[in-house]
């Protein structure tokens, strides 16, 4: 179905971004530190699936009639970089919470972290023009079959995509395991996290549809 040497280039620019730093990969970092390995390969593995909502999505045309839509557009956008701004402030608070009385926030659970991943991942249209722009320029229309090969190049992006968020999660637990008697540095670490949502919700709030 695919020409190998297409393939080969696809697999190499997706893995290229999947490693770029975005909405999942802070958010997976700032639940690792807070709740732990379980919690970030939860979140991990959400964001994937919030990934997969957009594959599907944009295979069956739906991304193209978001992204042509002004209104569409606008309000995923504004709802995305809420959620987003809201677990940043959150994160931060939290992280401040717990320096001031001296023990930490109770763990939100891995059903939730994973339920906030998909989310995360669900509400950022910027991952549907990216798949929209990205996908079709591997995608062989002599071959026929034009919505499974989508279907296909986007799961392999999402899966590696994963991938570098499961590193991150276990990354994240190794430093919080490492600096267990440095509160302060985890303290600041997650208060980063955080500051890294809020400005990323606040990038996605004034971003324009594309052409």
């Amino acid at each position: 179905m695919f020409d190998p040497i297409q393939f080969a280039l696809y697999i190499a620019a997706a893995l290229l971004l999947a490693i770029t730093p975005g909405p999942g990969i802070f958010y997976v970092a700032a639940r690792t530190l807070a709740g732990g390995r379980g919690e970030g390969i939860s979140s991990s593995l959400g964001t994937g699936l919030g990934g997969m909502v957009h594959v599907i999505a944009g295979s069956l045309g739906i991304s193209a009639i978001v992204l042509t839509s002004a209104e569409l557009f606008t309000a995923l956008k504004l709802v995305g970089a809420a959620y987003l701004v809201w677990l940043g402030v959150r994160t931060f608070r939290s992280a401040r919470k717990d320096a001031e009385f001296g023990k930490a926030t109770p763990s939100i659970g891995t059903l939730r972290a994973f339920r906030e991943g998909v989310l995360v991942e669900a509400l950022n249209p910027k991952t549907a023009a990216f798949f929209l722009a990205f996908i079709p320029q591997f995608v062989d229309l002599n071959a026929g079959h034009v919505a499974i090969q989508f279907i296909v190049l986007g799961a392999v992006s999402v899966v590696l995509n994963t991938l570098a968020d499961v590193v991150v999660a276990f990354a994240a637990s190794s430093i919080r395991s490492g600096v267990a008697e440095r509160p302060k540095l985890i303290r600041r670490l997650r208060e980063g996290s955080g500051a890294a949502m809020v400005m990323l919700g606040l990038g996605l709030a004034f971003a324009k549809r594309p052409s």
